[in-house]
């Protein structure tokens, strides 16, 4: 049998990888390189950085511990060959490789790359299928193929039915398929929410930390209280926490947004599902499991469970569809660069400190936040999906672009026209004011429409559905918004476009908003 020369990317540490399960511990070595092409092709966030490079660490030591052999090359290592195709042919140069095995990877970029190694390096390549997402990219295409409209919800009710979770016979437990119209709450005052889950930094972490704050101190983020889980152990810890203390809560909540509170009844499981601590399958089953039992409410397991074999398999799905097209769609014609305060979190919209700030300190932030918080004014405010892509791709240590650019560029900002979700979703201060208490500590007043004390979601919010009119206004599911603007009298319409005016001269001036 040949040596094979098995490449493991930092968002493949899973000991179930395809590329794995054929390995030949006596014969085969195994390379995972932390090599700066990946770590600075944008500037990462600091906890990202640290959280990956000491993953890989620890399972490169879990490998060797299981027999495996394994080539590490640390980031500061002298002969370190700064990307990953220069280590795989400094690896085969060293040692008596004969075939190379590779497990599809997360980035249209790297699968690009994989695909011209085999002429490169005169070595035979095989790029195997990624099994640890439970739908394959051609079953997804054969799904959208014809579809006028690639909604998740029918992708999601498909995937229910494949992998006959949460079913009773043919039908939906409970009798319906989403739950969500139960899981828009607001959060009382007097909710107590569960610590989460944390861990003190083993040396392995330590060196991480201090190589991270040496090598990317002008990187966005800070180090401070980094507490990820870094070990499948410890991931499993967060998982499990997770079904234990919060799920229970999770549905009603999973809307919610608390000033100084950024962790609340989430699962925080993103991180680990998406570098492969965690598998789908077991996230999926320990929740179904728990409805079962009696410990958590439907609405709570099913809208867990949506995000999961739903939302995330299906962003997968409309990545590898579209792409690369789907990476130059700007179906809104957005222009504007972003805004300074979004590395600084300097503005007195308190709504959009606290999201920026919160994901400074903690490379995270919950999925509302991110669409109706940093997202919504991205929109409104007409930010290129460019600028905006490569925002939210470096700041959260969850974030690889399969999973952030169709996010982004499809739910956040309707670049891509539609494709992805039925309407923008835009929004003004009142939505803001319902699922948070960030209007109460706010400069601004989110009752007023106008002037220099409205809260600007107000009158940014007409004036996109303004100047979008002609892209937006024969969208169904804008008919009442649409309908309530085409009945403005010209006074308030044109208060509208002149505080806009004002408040975006001052945005691209970069003074205080």
């Amino acid at each position: 049998m040949a040596n094979t020369l098995r490449l493991i990317l930092a968002d493949q540490l899973s000991m179930s990888l395809a590329s794995l399960q054929d390995c030949d511990k006596n014969n085969d070595l195994i390379l995972l390189a932390e090599v700066k092409a990946e770590a600075n092709y944008v500037k990462h966030h600091k906890k990202k950085i640290a959280f990956l490079f000491s993953a890989m660490r620890h399972f490169a030591e879990a490998l060797t511990n299981s027999g495996y052999q394994v080539r590490y090359i640390k980031y500061d290592d002298p002969d370190n060959q700064g990307c990953l195709f220069k280590e795989v042919a400094r690896a085969t140069q060293n040692a008596n490789i004969e075939q190379i095995a590779l497990t599809f990877p997360g980035e249209y970029r790297v699968l690009e790359d994989f695909k011209s190694w085999q002429q490169k390096l005169d070595i035979p390549v095989t790029i195997m299928d990624d099994d640890r997402f439970l739908s394959h990219i051609d079953d997804f295409a054969k799904w959208a193929k014809d579809k006028k409209q690639l909604r998740m919800e029918f992708f999601y009710r498909q995937m229910r039915q494949t992998t006959m979770t949460l079913m009773e016979a043919d039908q939906p437990s409970g009798g319906k398929w989403n739950y969500d119209s139960a899981n828009r709450n607001a959060m009382d005052k007097d909710v107590e929410i569960p610590t989460h889950t944390q861990f003190k930094p083993d040396q392995i972490t330590e060196d991480v930390l201090q190589l991270v704050e040496t090598e990317f101190a002008d990187h966005f983020g800070n180090l401070q209280n980094f507490h990820f889980a870094t070990t499948r152990k410890q991931a499993l810890g967060v998982l499990q926490d997770f079904v234990t203390e919060r799920l229970v809560n999770f549905g009603q909540y999973q809307d919610a947004m608390v000033q100084g509170k950024p962790w609340l009844f989430h699962s925080h499981i993103s991180f680990y599902l998406n570098c492969g601590l965690l598998l789908p399958r077991e996230v999926i089953e320990l929740a179904e499991n728990a409805y079962h039992n009696g410990d958590a409410p439907l609405n709570s397991v099913e809208g867990f469970i949506r995000q999961v074999l739903g939302w995330r398999e299906y962003v997968r799905g409309i990545y590898w569809l579209k792409m690369p097209d789907y990476k130059k769609q700007n179906a809104l014609h957005a222009q504007r660069t972003l805004p300074e305060f979004f590395w600084s979190a300097e503005t007195d919209m308190n709504c959009l400190q606290q999201c920026i700030s919160e994901t400074r300190d903690n490379a995270y932030a919950h999925h509302i936040q991110r669409l109706m918080i940093l997202g919504n004014f991205l929109l409104l405010s007409g930010v290129h999906p460019d600028d905006v892509n490569e925002w939210y791709l470096i700041v959260y240590a969850d974030a690889y672009e399969w999973v952030e650019m169709p996010n982004v560029s499809g739910m956040i900002l309707y670049a891509d026209g539609g494709l992805l979700a039925s309407k923008p979703y835009a929004a003004s201060g009142s939505y803001i004011n319902k699922m948070s208490n960030y209007c109460q500590h706010c400069h601004y007043n989110v009752k007023q429409k106008n002037g220099p004390q409205a809260c600007p979601f107000n009158y940014l919010y007409w004036d996109f559905l303004d100047r979008n009119r002609e892209k937006l206004a024969t969208n169904p599911r804008l008919g009442m918004p649409f309908a309530t603007l085409n009945k403005m009298k010209d006074d308030k319409l044109r208060h509208i476009r002149q505080d806009s005016e004002i408040f975006f001269k001052a945005l691209d001036n970069n003074e205080r908003v």
